[in-house]
């Protein structure tokens, strides 16, 4: 009867919720940008690399006090990934 139980509720898809979270999932690749920093805001700014513009989401790096750390005209390099159109800071450092 154990067994019965048991195999019914493999077939059922309750075994494969239990085995989620020993399922490893593929880390995102983390990209570098260097370029100017053309506006500064609490917890972001916005980086030209020259090929183009985006918005950085500094809060990881620096919280709210972004523009205590950055400024405008500042040239950085970004470790990070790009997240529906933001990229996401891992990394800031100013170009040596």
């Amino acid at each position: 009867m154990y067994h019965f139980v048991l195999y019914g509720l493999l077939a059922s898809g309750v075994g494969a919720a239990v085995a989620l979270p020993y399922i490893s999932y593929a880390q995102t690749a983390q990209t570098v940008q260097t370029g100017t920093v053309e506006r500064v805001w609490e917890d972001g700014f916005r980086l030209n690399t020259g090929d183009r513009t985006f918005t950085v989401d500094a809060w990881d790096v620096y919280g709210d006090a972004t523009a205590s750390h950055v400024a405008v005209g500042d040239q950085l390099v970004v470790t990070g990934e790009f997240d529906g159109g933001e990229f996401d800071a891992a990394t800031i450092r100013p170009v040596q």
